[in-house]
């Protein structure tokens, strides 16, 4: 049974557009999707909820699940590993995640362990981006609903999502570390000009205070 996995969390997805990628990837290499597992707005229900129990009672050895992205599988890093654990290794389905270009075979016998591991960890950056983002906007959609007016007041400083690390970018910069190792290496998240921006505004306000 090959099985298309399809969710949407947010108003600004579409299960049509999943359905299509996962057809297109079916057409290109010859299979047809059996059944289609399908949900909507359910980004904040259990892994029941959201048919991710469903799916995984179903599945037998030599199976196949199909979905678009790897952030369709779970609301965290954590949830989603131990679905792609079960899938593959309990399970022993085959699951392929279009996005990231990832085909886990169980069958597939050349350093299996050694792949799942480099791959899904290579990616946990940008799926731990994925569901930040997917979450403020949820959030920013909540308050918007209960009327409250988004955006800062006239003349506040806008907060930054670097302001929980200040003291520790700053310490690393005063040390001559380089912005793309503080990104990389000592915090994990941000970009480089919007972090270079913040150690700019953070000097100058502090030079100012100094004063």
């Amino acid at each position: 049974m090959i099985y298309g996995y399809v969710r949407v969390s947010t108003q600004d997805q579409s299960i049509d557009g999943q359905k299509n990628a996962i057809s297109r990837y079916c057409v290109d290499h010859k299979m047809m999707v059996d059944e289609w597992i399908e949900l909507e707005m359910s980004s904040r229900k259990s892994t029941l909820l959201r048919r991710i129990d469903e799916l995984l009672e179903k599945l037998s050895p030599d199976d196949v699940v199909i979905a678009s992205e790897l952030s369709r599988l779970g609301r965290s890093t954590k949830e989603t590993l131990n679905t792609i654990e079960t899938i593959v290794r309990e399970k022993k389905a085959r699951l392929i995640l279009i996005k990231q270009n990832l085909d886990l075979n169980p069958n597939t016998k050349n350093n299996f362990a050694d792949k799942v591991l480099i791959t899904v960890f290579s990616m946990l950056t940008e799926l731990e981006r994925d569901f930040i983002s997917e979450r403020t906007k949820e959030g920013l959609r909540a308050r918007k609903a209960k009327g409250i007016k988004l955006g800062k007041p006239k003349g506040t400083v806008q907060a930054s999502m670097y302001d929980h690390d200040a003291e520790k970018i700053l310490n690393l910069h005063k040390l001559g570390v380089p912005v793309t190792a503080i990104l990389k290496i000592h915090i994990g998240y941000g970009k480089y000009l919007s972090l270079k921006r913040f150690i700019q505004k953070q000097i100058s306000s502090r030079n100012r205070a100094a004063r």
